[in-house]
């Protein structure tokens, strides 16, 4: 299958999360979108690139204490590790995503759950599918929603990632297409709209549910999985 050109990304993620992912330091939710976001972003994955080159270089010029063994040792064995990649929960990503649906390591996480199989929230055509991860802290799913159909008003008990794959959504912030991240919490109220002409799917991250303005919302919440 040949590859397309990657998308023109307009919303990028923060420095912040960028340098945490850099230093394998996010939990493998917010990992795993980020390296999603990698995948199909070429100026993030050069600006992580810049990060790890100034952590590798500070990895390699700092000196453990020359009077304590115990911590020497323990420097040998952190550095091992790391150069070994030995740490579970950081998500890598070595490559471009060409011009599939989900790229990795997203299609990986799919693939290992049976594939791509939505749950339909309601009767308004939307579905959710939970991806599964060992880390307990967050809730990755991809979401699907009609083209036009809006998502109803809702605030954040936590942070939000959401990462377009497909299509395109709109809020009183702006326009988010294939490759754009937006970054909710608990400031911002809004009301996603899918763009007209191709389902809206989108990658989520959250650390705590939704709070919807809708009472009945609220209510069928534990039901809907949201």
């Amino acid at each position: 299958m040949g590859t397309t050109a990657e998308p023109i990304i307009r919303h990028h993620l923060e420095d912040e999360m960028l340098m945490l992912y850099a230093a394998g330091r996010l939990s493998e939710g917010w990992g795993v979108a980020v390296a999603t976001h990698l995948a199909l972003c070429p100026s993030c994955r050069g600006r992580v690139g810049v990060y790890e080159a100034i952590g590798g270089h500070f990895l390699d010029n700092e000196e453990p204490i020359e009077d304590d063994d115990a911590v020497a040792e323990s420097w040998s064995r952190l550095k091992s590790r790391i150069e070994n990649e030995e740490f579970p929960n950081v998500v890598t990503l070595r490559r471009p995503a060409g011009d599939r649906l989900l790229p990795q390591p997203l299609r990986s996480y799919v693939d290992r759950a049976g594939g791509l199989k939505w749950k339909t929230l309601g009767t308004g055509g939307a579905a959710q599918m939970i991806v599964p991860t060992e880390d307990k802290s967050t809730t990755v799913r991809l979401l699907r929603i009609p083209a036009g159909l809006p998502v109803p008003e809702h605030t954040h008990r936590g942070d939000e990632l959401t990462l377009v794959l497909a299509g395109s959504f709109s809020d009183q912030f702006a326009t988010f297409r294939r490759g754009d991240v937006e970054m909710a919490d608990s400031d911002v109220l809004h009301t996603p709209r899918a763009g007209h002409g191709q389902d809206c799917i989108c990658l989520a991250v959250t650390d705590a549910p939704l709070k919807f303005s809708s009472r009945l919302l609220r209510l069928l919440q534990p039901l809907l999985g949201i």
